[in-house]
């Protein structure tokens, strides 16, 4: 608690590729996306949350199954989720990135990163209640953990300082 006012301090976390983070205290989590996409989980009941940050799709080897692929991010969080307290029933998801760019790639990695997102949440029973997915442009997202807001700006290019530590050009 701040020695201002009864509200919690919120600590800040920059979730890189690859990582997952559930918040045990007020927690504001950002993220940089181009392909890549995060799920976030908030817990409506406990107030708390948690987000991934995956690069591809799905991967089906468990000897070399990790966090940099959807079908094992998603399901991580959501078992991280439970095992800190919450219900299933409780929670709710939303999603972000998954943007192509063809001067990248010929590839439409974002789309198959998108369609796991949606294929496993719905799986699970977890309803999506907001996104904002697909399209050209890249992203730079922050999750409040404790209220659920989430803030999304739209970027052209992600230069190497949009992400932490930020220098240089930013």
């Amino acid at each position: 608690m701040s020695e201002k006012s009864n509200k919690p301090v919120v600590n800040n976390y920059y979730l890189e590729p690859g990582y997952i983070f559930v918040a045990t205290n007020p927690t504001s989590i950002s993220t940089v996306l181009g392909s890549c996409v995060s799920v976030c989980l908030y817990d409506r009941k406990r107030k708390t949350g948690g987000m991934n940050h995956y690069r591809l799709p799905c991967i089906r080897e468990k000897n070399i199954a990790t966090a940099n692929y959807g079908n094992v991010a998603i399901i991580t969080l959501i078992r991280m989720m439970i095992h800190d307290g919450s219900k299933l029933k409780h929670l709710e998801a939303q999603i972000f990135g998954g943007a192509y760019n063809p001067s990248v790639s010929k590839k439409d990695i974002g789309r198959e990163n998108i369609l796991i997102a949606k294929k496993t949440l719905a799986r699970e029973r977890i309803h999506i209640t907001s996104e904002d997915v697909g399209g050209r442009k890249g992203r730079k997202i922050v999750f409040n953990t404790d209220t659920n807001e989430i803030v999304v700006l739209k970027v052209d290019r992600l230069r190497l300082s949009d992400w932490y530590p930020y220098e240089n050009d930013r």
